[in-house]
């Protein structure tokens, strides 16, 4: 449940705090006071869509943090898959901060997360019920969503699915080998030459990599011999210098000759000696290498000629060898498919026939189910509105056949008959604004035994509602909130006075700005705001007296 929902610099909202209590809370307030900004806020800390319109002016960022008391047992799978820690003490603070230039920052118990994870776990928290989800009810398209809803059963819903994919699998494999003849010569053919020509190459995985080195050596190779040559020279030294073996040597010998009066230069007279026999080892080496360098212009040729001729079929099959070889493979698997089309096809046409008929009993299945929870549906919303006034309605969930789906094989389409003697028609036909907000809450109610969702919001379901309607409304939305946390943003008096907290919204300006300021009402001040609703401009005493009877009958 929503415990505590903190606003900065949202539109009008400067700073606000609200502290949520269990059962109906209320909030009522002029227009454009900014009732329905309280509801933008929540809506952001969920994950919806947000605008850095939102952000007051002058501000270079806003921020909304809500407290959540939840089941941590009932969030463990969930907080597990997005990969955050299970709250402590049962307590989930979310906060989403939006900046002047449209950036969002969110966080769960401190932890970042995105706006999609946000929105996954906001759907556990609360449910949001507003004039547009009556605005929903007019299209048939939703309806089926509102009745699987009711029947709460995921395994068959997920079996079906599971089988319908299996299906539509098949048929796609079958759609994808029913070519015509010529099609399949002209796909053999083009498969034929990407294989011969790379059978045609005998690749080896490595080969482009050494043919790179042989290149790089040919293509250098006087370079090399030239480097090798100087090396030797200057080691070996020539007719007018010495090279540096030979003063290596001559230095080691000056120090054997000093260390026979000075033992302390017999270790340095040792290392020199040493670094006389390496060098020796070296300039053999030099001279080795020069002996065996071997420039061969036509090898040098081949393998230009063979790096040319793996790069141009790099280009069309594959970075590499490894990558070309796969293709190849894939080639010959290709071309095995269309060999043995025929025979594949046989095959799959009889699994298709098999797939098929699994779609269908698990279709058979789920519209057996829908069937059942048409009826209880049905029954249960028409209950609920004769409650809310409407006594003589006739409400039907029509099931209908139509071709196997992502969803089955059902059409679920709501009529609705407000008067006796009348047949059921679309519900864009028959009901009226105030009849959609009294369908749409007798669905919400109906479902909430399957919802396990803590909170519920309704933001002005109301609409075109009065009279003994409103009170009614207030009843259930009163009866709804037995067990659970309900917010309402209502402007009728009879609604509001079935609230067990009621919160007053009050638009103020000062220094050219405006503000809004939200404040939990006490007995009296609840008193004035029902007499606010129920008048105009000026209250009365009148409107104090029904104000004061609204509360106490209610």
């Amino acid at each position: 449940m929503l415990r505590n929902l903190k606003i900065e610099n949202i539109a009008v909202i400067e700073s606000a705090e609200i502290a949520f209590e269990d059962g109906l809370n209320i909030m009522t307030g002029e227009t454009g006071a900014g009732k329905s900004i309280v509801i933008d806020a929540i809506s952001a800390i969920l994950g919806e869509r947000t605008s850095k319109e939102l952000v007051r002016t002058g501000s270079d960022k806003a921020s909304v943090t809500a407290l959540f008391e939840v089941q941590p047992e009932a969030f463990a799978a969930l907080m597990d898959e997005l990969g955050l820690d299970e709250p402590e003490d049962g307590q989930l603070l979310i906060r989403r901060t939006i900046s002047a230039d449209g950036k969002n920052a969110c966080r769960v118990n401190g932890c970042p997360v995105t706006v999609g994870m946000l929105r996954t776990l906001g759907r556990e928290l609360v449910n949001i019920h507003g004039q547009h989800d009556s605005q929903k009810l007019l299209n048939p398209k939703t309806h089926l969503a509102y009745l699987d809803a009711l029947l709460h059963d995921e395994k068959e819903l997920a079996d079906y699915r599971t089988a319908f994919d299996a299906w539509k699998a098949v048929c796609r494999e079958i759609r994808s080998l029913q070519t015509d003849d010529a099609e399949k010569q002209r796909k053999l053919d083009l498969l034929n030459y990407q294989i011969g020509e790379i059978e045609a190459a005998e690749l080896t995985e490595g080969e482009m990599d050494e043919l790179k080195k042989s290149r790089a050596f040919y293509r250098n190779s006087e370079k090399i011999l030239s480097s090798l040559a100087a090396a030797q020279g200057l080691l070996n030294g020539g007719d007018e210098l010495p090279g540096a073996l030979v003063e290596v040597r001559s230095a080691a010998d000056e120090l054997d000759a000093a260390a026979a009066y000075y033992e302390e230069i017999e270790p340095t007279a040792q290392q020199l000696r040493e670094l006389s026999y390496q060098l020796d080892d070296v300039n053999e080496t030099v001279r080795d290498l020069l002996e065996s360098m071997d420039y061969d212009p036509q090898l040098a040729q081949q393998v230009e000629d063979r790096l040319d001729a793996l790069n141009r079929l790099s280009r069309k099959y594959g970075a590499d060898e490894a990558a070309m070889l796969a293709f190849c493979e894939d080639c010959r698997r290709q071309r095995d498919a269309i060999l043995f089309s025929d025979e594949r096809l046989q095959e799959l046409n009889e699994r298709e026939k098999a797939c098929y008929q699994a779609v269908q009993q698990a279709a058979d299945r789920l519209s057996g189910l829908r069937r059942e929870g048409g009826k209880l549906l049905s029954e249960r919303v028409c209950e609920e509105l004769s409650f809310l006034d409407m006594p003589n309605v006739t409400f039907v969930a029509e099931q209908t056949e139509c071709e196997l789906n992502e969803t089955g094989c059902d059409a679920v389409e709501f009529l609705i008959s407000a008067n006796l003697g009348e047949t059921p028609k679309p519900l864009a036909k028959i009901a009226s604004g105030g009849e959609l907000s009294r369908i749409m809450l007798s669905i919400k109610n109906v479902l909430s035994d399957s919802d396990a969702v803590g909170t519920l919001i309704f933001d002005e379901i109301d609409t075109g509602v009065s009279g003994h309607a409103a009170v009614k409304l207030g009843r259930k939305l009163h009866e709804v909130a037995q067990g659970r946390q309900v917010i309402c943003v209502t402007h009728l008096a009879q609604i509001a006075a079935r609230a067990d907290h009621h919160f007053g919204i009050a638009k103020s300006t000062a220094n050219g700005k405006t503000y809004t300021r939200i404040s939990l009402l006490d007995w009296e001040q609840r008193k004035r705001e029902l007499a606010r609703i129920l008048g105009g401009e000026a209250v009365t005493q009148a409107q104090l007296d029904l104000a004061q009877e609204l509360l106490t009958n209610t």
